[in-house]
């Protein structure tokens, strides 16, 4: 059967009406999954039937996802607990925390709702775990590029933070945030391929190919911008060699591979996928029935997330340990109140930031610490 006559006995008419009523249509799922992964009837119930067990692939990417949510928690109850971590930046580090430990939870909630269990979901309920995940994960993003705005302002001393520097900041974490539920909710909105099965994507049968071309053209961008904006700080850094050392400038370089080469790592066979899904039919691209490794290796950029933007950090890691022994993980026999001591010195990154964020001269002296 060709793909027009197939889309004529599942299509209908596009009205928003009739879209929106479909949303509770619990065999649309069926349907659309059938015509999106180019499967008979019989293949679908084959495919529903080999799901209806967790793979091992599944139980090591739980593992994985358990881990993102335990070390990102971990993260949150250091910069609560510790007024010294109460500055900008290690702010916007928490936010890249929680958003990396909703990515985990959400990943964790959508494998155990895939499978068999997919067939059991109707379209809003379909839209909601895909979009939660998108949302998570989206989030995560544009937390990177915070911080990685934070950083440049930081480093160049342009006056952000003055008397409006909490105003300033939130209003970054909350654009972050804003933007990344709207990114996430527009399949349920109506940017969908509901009534327009030519239009399914074959990774995600629900979604719009122009809707995901349009979500990995922003990610894309993102990048691109974190990595003039990493640029732009190395160069300022090695123009400074009369203030800077070149230690400093070899530890900045060092951060920036970290940081450009995991997300890269992580993120760009994603991109690939998804960009192979909007312009390749899974019949001619047998690699798209592949797409739940891709997506799983993606999420491993929030499990480095906090080793890349915390562990940097002399104080995070002591304070790390105070909460562990807090929780009697490692208090090997001393006093347990003695994890309740607070820092006695704060690091060097926030050293730097408490230090000049007052200032409106771009200066690069006594910051020794590149996060």
């Amino acid at each position: 059967m060709t793909l027009c006559s197939k889309a004529a006995l599942l299509g209908h008419p596009v009205t928003m009406k009739s879209k929106y009523s479909q949303y509770y249509n619990s065999s649309l799922i069926r349907s659309y999954y059938a015509f999106a992964k180019n499967m008979t009837t019989q293949d679908l119930d084959k495919h529903i039937e080999r799901k209806k067990h967790l793979t091992t692939l599944n139980i090591v990417f739980v593992v994985l996802c358990t881990i993102i949510i335990l070390e990102n928690l971990l993260v949150l109850i250091a910069v609560c607990r510790n007024k010294k971590f109460h500055s900008a930046m290690f702010f916007f580090i928490g936010n890249l925390a929680f958003s990396d430990l909703l990515a985990g939870s959400a990943y964790i909630a959508n494998i155990f709702l895939s499978g068999s269990r997919t067939f059991e979901l109707v379209p809003v309920q379909w839209f909601i775990r895909e979009g939660t995940a998108f949302i998570a994960l989206a989030a995560s993003v544009f937390s990177l590029l915070a911080i990685a705005i934070e950083r440049y302002i930081a480093i160049t001393k342009v006056k952000v933070y003055g008397s409006t520097k909490t105003c300033r900041m939130f209003l970054l974490i909350g654009a972050c945030w804003v933007t990344s539920i709207l990114l996430g909710g527009l399949p349920i909105i109506g940017w969908n391929c509901i009534n327009n099965l030519l239009e399914c994507s074959a990774v995600l049968p629900l979604y719009s190919k122009k809707y995901i071309l349009f979500v990995v053209t922003i990610f894309s961008l993102i990048l691109l911008s974190i990595v003039i904006l990493y640029v732009r700080i190395y160069l300022i850094v090695r123009s400074s060699r009369q203030e800077a050392t070149n230690s400093q400038a070899y530890s900045l370089l060092k951060t920036v591979t970290i940081v450009l080469g995991v997300f890269i790592m992580c993120w760009l066979p994603t991109f690939t996928i998804l960009l192979l899904d909007s312009s390749c039919r899974i019949q001619f691209c047998n690699i798209l029935s592949k797409a739940d490794i891709f997506f799983g290796f993606a999420t491993l950029n929030s499990a480095l997330n906090p080793v890349i933007y915390t562990l940097r950090s002399k104080d995070m890691r002591r304070e790390f340990l105070r909460v562990l022994c807090c929780w009697g993980i490692l208090q090997s026999g001393r006093p347990a109140d003695r994890c309740l001591v607070p820092l006695k010195s704060s690091s060097s990154l926030e050293h730097c930031t408490n230090k000049h964020e007052h200032q409106t001269t771009p200066i690069m002296q006594d910051c020794t610490t590149c996060v």
